[in-house]
């Protein structure tokens, strides 16, 4: 009788929202109450569900195949979320999501569209139970309070302290998730000697570390460990635009162009009547504003030349006989990133304040070689000894463009962690191992709050252990089992901090006898608390909370082990910011309680079918 009595009440609020909507002239669908969020949870879960089985060094890979047959295979999460193309506005949330983290941490974007799914599925039954969203939404933000403060002051690790091998571990513990898996110390030593080759130093003093100054180059052919770095200098995928031009240049100063070296033609829609006797000088001349241009460019000092547009095989001629390289057609990205390496600037025009041509000396960029190499099948001009901003480039080899390009997508998460490890010097136990410290941390941590708070804190330490529990199901293991000994380490772990945190001073007692005037003795007891050395055993008990804190899954084995001492590490910014965008994802679409969608507006309709 509930039942039915709750379902009139529903279609009675529907039958007045259509009211409403008639009176307002609204055209369009409202969706309110428990039933939006019902929607919008169903559509995170499965953009949540599509994402699980890729997750983890075990991960699978996506084949995504868009409407023109283009395939792209890969197990990076924003990737897969982009190729999509979900039309849910709350689903979009997620997306969007996805992409924050990727331009924000560049790795971890799979882990966090699961654990604000995850949020959200826990949110919204909470809400079904009657507690009101408001709760739920305060109680997330007070768990990821203390979720934060947990991981900087108990689980994260200074690099120093582990030494000049730990960017590189982390480092190797991102590419186990990647295709890159198989050739992890070739790799991760490439990926930290080209981020350290593009270091900068701030006004204050402090070390950045621009991966976009890294540039990323695919050849096809020879094995992916054929893959080159040039730490010192920059590639571009072009060649000498003739033969006759030399093949290396020295003590180079590169004219980086946006405008077409070209015979001169009048802009289109431009008519001009001259004489038959005069049609000949105006080819000549048209020529000669050509000409006159290279040569201002040449006279400058220029003797490589760079430009994103076309030049004419007329136009070659004079390059040639200069002892100049010319390449066309580059990159206008490329361009932009050799200018900022060697201290050029892109040329949009040769056009002055006056209206003259004339051409900077200044604007050209220098280095100190420029030559063209043969690679793979085919040539490239690479840029050496750039005299700006540091630069490196990584030159890609591989069978086929799905594995370059899934080549490429992996190196450059691989690069952003490198960074933030370098940029923010601390660290973390992955595997899992920081997911289930902070469940055990907050269930501990919800049972001493007496508001109602306490509810959603606890289902915020149930939700992180969706993390271990997926890693577990993609490495064909036992979850349940591998999550309750998880648990039972860390709640170890917890407990020996506890005790060695409430160790209970001792009193000691001190004695002091002075002689008195009369002649006798005066005895006087001084008491004062001192804590007591340690003993033997309670060493024993801090060496073993160390290890169990940093306790994670081995995937291999599939078991549990100290993730500290396997080298499985992550930065503790990637934790963090993972925790607080999902958290925020996941309040701002509980916050929706109510969807109104407007029905598109028909095409107007064609007045010859009218008259017809």
């Amino acid at each position: 009788v509930g039942l039915d009595g709750e379902r009139g009440k529903e279609s009675d609020n529907l039958k007045l929202f259509r009211m409403a909507s008639q009176i307002v002239g609204l055209d369009g669908e409202r969706t309110s109450g428990q039933e939006v969020r019902t929607n919008n949870v169903t559509a995170c879960m499965a953009i949540s569900n599509i994402l699980k089985s890729s997750l983890g060094p075990t991960g699978l890979d996506k084949m995504l195949v868009d409407e023109i047959g283009e395939l792209t295979i890969t197990n990076d999460g924003a990737t897969i979320l982009q190729k999509l193309e979900v039309e849910h506005p709350a689903a979009k949330v997620l997306v969007e999501l996805a992409e924050l983290q990727d331009s924000e941490v560049g790795d971890g974007t799979t882990s966090v569209v699961i654990i604000a799914a995850e949020l959200l599925k826990r949110g919204n039954e909470l809400v079904k139970n009657g507690i009101h969203p408001t709760t739920v939404m305060s109680g997330y933000r007070l768990a990821l309070k203390e979720a934060v403060k947990y991981i900087k002051s108990t689980l994260m690790i200074q690099t120093h302290v582990l030494g000049e091998s730990a960017v590189a571990k982390a480092a190797a513990t991102s590419l186990a998730s990647k295709v890159l898996n198989a050739e992890p110390e070739f790799w991760s030593k490439l990926a930290v000697k080209a981020v350290k080759a593009v270091k900068t130093q701030t006004i204050d003093g402090k070390s950045r570390y621009p991966v976009s100054a890294i540039h990323i180059l695919k050849a096809h052919g020879k094995s992916s460990m054929e893959s080159e770095l040039i730490a010192d200098g920059f590639a571009l995928n072009v060649t000498r635009a003739a033969q006759g031009m030399p093949n290396f240049i020295r003590n180079a100063k590169i004219a980086m162009l946006d405008f077409p070296l070209q015979r001169h033609k009048v802009s289109t829609g431009v008519s001009v009547e001259v004489a038959v006797n005069e049609v000949e000088g105006v080819r000549r001349r048209e020529m000669d504003i050509t000409k006159e241009r290279i040569a201002k460019m040449i006279e400058a000092g220029a003797n490589v030349i760079l430009t994103t547009k076309g030049i004419d095989d007329a136009c070659l001629k004079y390059f040639v006989e200069a002892g100049a390289i010319a390449a066309r057609r580059v990159k206008k990205e490329d361009l932009t990133r050799l200018a900022r390496a060697t201290n050029g600037s892109l040329v949009s025009t040769l056009a002055d304040l006056e209206g003259n041509e004339t051409f900077d000396p200044n604007q050209l960029g220098t280095a100190d070689l420029v030559a063209e190499e043969r690679v793979g099948d085919g040539e490239m001009l690479y840029i050496r000894g750039c005299s700006g901003a540091r630069a490196a480039t990584v030159v890609l080899r591989g069978a086929n463009e799905y594995h370059l390009d899934e080549l490429d997508r992996a190196l450059h998460d691989v690069f952003m962690i490198v960074k933030r490890v370098l940029e923010s010097a601390a660290v973390v136990a992955g595997g899992g191992a920081v997911e289930a410290a902070l469940s055990v941390y907050l269930d501990n941590f919800a049972h001493s709050l007496g508001s109602r708070e306490q509810l959603a804190v606890a289902e915020f330490a149930q939700a992180l252990l969706v993390i271990p529990r997926t890693l577990a199901v993609n490495a064909a293991s036992d979850a349940i089992d591998l999550v309750a000994t998880l648990r039972a380490h860390h709640a170890r772990a917890l407990a020996l901090q506890d005790e060695t945190n409430t160790s209970p001073p001792t009193t000691t007692n001190i004695v002091v006898t002075t002689p008195t005037p009369t002649g006798g003795d005066q005895t006087t007891i001084n008491t004062e608390n001192t804590i007591p050395p340690v003993p033997g055993s309670i060493k024993k008990d801090l060496e073993e909370e160390k290890g169990l804190k940093y306790t994670g899954l081995d995937l291999t084995q599939c078991t549990t082990r100290n993730n500290l001492n396997a080298g499985i590490l992550e930065p503790a910014i990637s934790k963090i910011k993972c925790l607080r965008f999902a958290t925020e994802a996941a309040i701002t679409i509980l916050r929706i309680d109510d969807s109104i969608r407007i029905n598109p507006k028909p095409p107007p309709e064609d007045p010859r079918r009218r008259r017809g």
